[in-house]
Parts: structure tokens; C-alpha cells; sequence
């Protein structure tokens, strides 16, 4: 039996248990056929341990997929469709997705399916409550630590910021947040769900010139996705011009509702 030296040559050449295992049972029709046969047998194993550990990575709360999730019960902007937002384009693109609306509509299992697909095709996520980030930052600082967990994040294409707004964070944090969101403006692609309007994030930043200069730069490259129930608030928030003229299609509608 040869199944321990090819264990062996497999460890030697930092090839997969799964190979020598596949090595026993594959057919091919000529020497080459088997190998080839082989060969992407290794790839394809490869392929899907990276994606477990892209995924157990990420820092998901849950698993979940566009299975069961209702695109007809949100709002997206004129220039994205469902297969659009499905295809991940923009994180190619490095744009941003802001999904507002009330708690418990959909913007984290949305925001989640995005994050899923996207390490499934091999793009590192990074998904963090973001009071939780706030304060790994803050803790880094203190613990002289920051360049370390910066480095960490900075491994991700895309990361997801949920419950943004839902408490207030301290001033220290809250500028940590700002500097990395601005230190990867147009380098990564950004999810933030939130069910704060644009014009009270100051509430939970403290500061009128830094929240106006986030909104800025999230918004700048960004897809607005909107969840039922808190649309009029956000059109009468401060970014009135700019919500319409990300949602060109709601303002026929918005017209009707305010006569």
C-alpha cells in the first residue's frame, strides 16, 4: 500500500489529506486524465476551505443567504437592481451601501446574505456591531495596539457596520471610527446599516464637522438602500437633495405624499 508515502509526499509539498484520500478512489482514462482529475479535485478542496474560513472569520452573528429575502419590501436606488446588489459589483467598484430603516427590517440578514456571498467568492469580510469596533479601537489605542488590529481589519475588502447609531459613542472612539472610515474612503467597500437619519448622527458623534465630513465621504461613492416604515423620515432630514438625487425614482411618489 502506498497510501502513507502519498500522505507523506503530500505533506511535504503542503498539499491537502484530501488529495491522498481522492488519490485512492479517482479514475481517469490515462495517466494524465487521473492526474488533471487530481489536480483539480486539490483546487476545488482548496477553494472551499478558504471560503469556511472566510466566512468563520468574518464575524457573522448568523449565517444567511438571499434565500427568503423579500427585494420587494425595499428601496433601492434607480441605478441598482436586485442582481445588480446580488452580483457584488461594487465592491469591484468600492462603493459603499448605507441600508437605513426601522430596527428589525432586514438591514442585517441583507447586509449578512452580501457579506456571504462575497466570501464565497473568495472576498475577505470583516462584520462588526459597530459600539463593538468602537471600542476594540479605543482598547487598541489604550493598549498601544492600534497598528496591530488595524492591520487585521485592513486584510478585509469589504466591512459591514451594524446598529450604527443605536447608542451614542464616546468621543475617542467615535474619532478612531472616523479616522479608519476615512483612511479607507475609495480603498474599501463599506456596509453600514443604520436606523438613524443622516442629520442625527451628530447625536451619537458629537462632532457637527467630523459627522458632516463621514456622511460626506460614505455618500460620496455609495448605494442608499431603503427599508419600509422610515422613508419620510430620512426625506425631510438634512440630506434632502442628496437622498433625492440617489432615489430619482421615489420622487414622483414623494411629490404625491406631500400634496
Amino acid at each position: 500500500m502506498l497510501e502513507k508515502e502519498i500522505i507523506e509526499c503530500c505533506k511535504k509539498l503542503k498539499l491537502s489529506r484530501n488529495l491522498a484520500d481522492m488519490a485512492q478512489v479517482m479514475k481517469g482514462e490515462s495517466h494524465q486524465e487521473y492526474l488533471h482529475k487530481l489536480l483539480l479535485a486539490e483546487l476545488k478542496n482548496r477553494e472551499q476551505v478558504r471560503m469556511s474560513k472566510l466566512i468563520n472569520s468574518a464575524g457573522f452573528y448568523s449565517i444567511k443567504t438571499f434565500d427568503g429575502f423579500r427585494f420587494d419590501e425595499v428601496t433601492l436606488p434607480s441605478d441598482l437592481t436586485p442582481e445588480g446588489l446580488k452580483s457584488l459589483d461594487f465592491i469591484q467598484l468600492k462603493k459603499n451601501i448605507i441600508m437605513y430603516g426601522r430596527t428589525g427590517t432586514g438591514k442585517t440578514m441583507l447586509s449578512t446574505a452580501l457579506g456571504v456571498a462575497a466570501c464565497q467568492k473568495g472576498i475577505p469580510v470583516k462584520f462588526y456591531r459597530t459600539a463593538a469596533l468602537i471600542n476594540q479601537l479605543s482598547e487598541a489605542k489604550k493598549a498601544s495596539a492600534l497598528g496591530t488590529l488595524l492591520k487585521k481589519l485592513n486584510k478585509a475588502s469589504v466591512i459591514i457596520l451594524d446598529e450604527f447609531g443605536y447608542v451614542p459613542y464616546d468621543r475617542v472612539g467615535a474619532q478612531l471610527l472616523f479616522d479608519y472610515l476615512s483612511e479607507i474612503h475609495e480603498q474599501k467597500s463599506i456596509i453600514l446599516n443604520t436606523n438613524l437619519e443622516f442629520s442625527r448622527w451628530v447625536n451619537v458623534l458629537f462632532d457637527e464637522q467630523m459627522t458632516a465630513a463621514l456622511v460626506g465621504r460614505l455618500m460620496h461613492h455609495c448605494h442608499l438602500v431603503l427599508f419600509p416604515g422610515e422613508n419620510n423620515r430620512l426625506r425631510e432630514s438634512s440630506i434632502n437633495e442628496l437622498y433625492r438625487s440617489m432615489s430619482s425614482t421615489n420622487v414622483g411618489e414623494d411629490k404625491k405624499h406631500d400634496h
